[in-house]
C-alpha cells in the first residue's frame, strides 16, 4: 500500500472511530464503565467480553443509553436471569469484586441493578446518593458490607431501594425518610440495627416495606399508619418490642402484616380482626390476653398465625362467622376449653391446636 493508500486507510479508520464516538456514548461514560468492569470478576458467563469497542450504547451487555443524549441511563446486571447467556451456561451467575465509585461518574443513570451475584463484596459507594436522576437501586443478593449511604435521602426521584440479602450493618439512615417518591423498600436479611425511624410515615408513597431478618429494636412508630398506600409490611425476625399499634388495623390497603419472631407484648388489637389484613402473622412473640371475640363477615384471613405466644382463655366462637380463614395456627399458647365446631375448624389439623393448656374437641381429644 502506497503513501496515499495508507493515508486514505487511516482517514477511513479515523472517520469510523469518530462516527462511533459521535453516535455512541461519550468517552467519559465508556471510561467509567471500563473502571466498573475492572473492579468486578465474572468467570463463567463472559458477560464483560461484550464490553469492547467505542460505542458502549450498543451490544454492551446490561448497558442502555438515553436515545437523545447517548448518555448511559441504565445498568442492568442480574445474576439470575432467563437470558440465553445463562441458559447456554446452564447456571446462575457468580461474580466477585466490588462496585467501583466510578459508577457515580455516570451522572445520567436512571437505574442501577447489580443483583444476585452472590460474591460481590465491599461497600455501597456513598457517592451513589448524588446521582440526581436515579429511580431504581437494586443490589439484592450479594455480600455487600458497610452501611446504607447516610445521604441516601438526596435521591428524591428514587422509587425502588432494594439491598436485601447482603451483610449491611448500621442503622436505617435518618435521611431515608426524605425519599418522598419511594414505593418499594426492601432491606431484608441484613444486619441492620437500631430503631425504625420515628418519621418513617414521611414515606407517603410506600406500598411495600420489607425489613425482616435484621436486628431492629424498639417499638413500631404509631404514625406508620399514615402511609395510606402501604399494602405489605414485613417486620418479622427482628428484636422489636412494645405493643402492636391499634392504628395498623385502620390502614386502608394493608393486606400483609408479618410481625413474627420479635418481642412484641400486650394484647392483639381488636382493629386487626376486621381489617383489610388477610395475611396476619403474630407468632413467636410475647403477646398476652385473649384472642379478641370480634370476628365477623369482614374477617378474611388466608393466614392467621398466633402460635408461640402467651394467649389464654377459650377460642372465640365468633371465628366461625369469619368470611374465610385458610390457615389458622393457635399452637404453643395457654388456651383452654372446647374447640368450636364448623368452619374453619372442620378442615384444620391437630397441629393448629397442639401445646396448649387444656383445649379439647375435634381434631384433638374428646372433651
Amino acid at each position: 500500500m502506497g503513501g496515499l493508500g495508507r493515508l486514505l486507510h487511516s482517514t477511513v479508520l479515523l472517520l469510523v472511530a469518530s462516527t462511533a464516538v459521535v453516535n455512541g456514548c461519550p468517552p467519559s461514560d465508556r471510561a467509567a464503565l471500563l473502571a466498573i468492569k475492572a473492579s468486578l470478576h465474572e468467570p463463567y458467563l463472559g458477560i464483560f467480553n461484550t464490553w469492547t469497542g467505542y460505542d458502549c450504547c450498543h451490544n454492551w451487555y446490561g448497558v442502555s443509553c438515553d436515545q437523545e443524549t447517548n448518555r448511559v441511563a441504565d445498568i442492568n446486571l442480574r445474576g439470575e436471569s432467563e437470558d440465553p447467556i445463562f441458559e447456554r451456561a446452564k447456571r446462575t451467575g457468580y461474580m466477585t469484586g466490588t462496585i467501583s465509585p466510578a459508577i457515580c461518574r455516570l451522572d445520567r443513570l436512571s437505574s442501577v441493578t447489580v443483583a444476585d451475584w452472590k460474591g460481590i463484596s465491599g461497600e455501597i459507594p456513598s457517592c451513589i446518593a448524588y446521582l440526581p436522576f436515579l429511580r431504581i437501586l437494586d443490589l439484592i443478593g450479594n455480600r455487600l458490607t458497610g452501611e446504607i449511604p447516610a445521604e441516601i435521602g438526596r435521591l428524591n426521584r428514587l422509587t425502588v431501594l432494594n439491598v436485601a440479602d447482603n451483610l449491611i450493618t448500621g442503622e436505617i439512615p435518618r435521611s431515608l425518610t426524605n425519599l418522598s417518591s419511594l414505593t418499594h423498600l426492601d432491606l431484608r436479611n441484613n444486619r441492620i440495627s437500631g430503631p425504625i425511624p420515628r418519621d418513617f410515615w414521611r414515606l407517603r408513597m410506600l406500598s411495600r416495606a420489607l425489613l425482616s431478618g435484621n436486628r431492629l429494636s424498639g417499638p413500631i412508630p404509631n404514625t406508620i399508619a399514615a402511609i395510606y398506600r402501604l399494602a405489605d409490611l414485613d417486620l418479622s425476625m427482628n428484636q422489636l418490642s412494645g405493643p402492636i399499634p391499634d392504628s395498623l388495623g385502620k390502614m386502608a390497603v394493608l393486606s400483609t402484616l408479618n410481625l413474627d419472631g420479635n418481642r412484641f407484648s400486650g394484647t392483639i388489637p381488636l382493629t386487626l380482626i376486621n381489617s383489610p389484613v388477610a395475611n396476619l402473622n403474630l407468632s413467636r412473640n410475647l403477646i398476652q390476653g385473649t384472642i379478641p371475640d370480634a370476628f365477623g363477615p369482614r374477617s378474611y384471613f388466608t393466614v392467621l398465625d398466633l402460635s408461640y405466644n402467651n394467649l389464654r382463655g377459650p377460642i372465640p366462637k365468633t371465628i366461625s362467622s369469619a368470611a374465610y380463614i385458610g390457615h389458622l395456627d393457635l399452637s404453643h399458647n395457654h388456651l383452654c376449653g372446647r374447640i368450636p365446631a364448623g368452619a374453619p375448624f372442620d378442615h384444620l389439623e391437630a397441629s393448629s391446636f397442639t401445646f396448649n393448656d387444656c383445649l379439647c374437641g375435634m381434631p384433638l381429644k374428646v372433651c
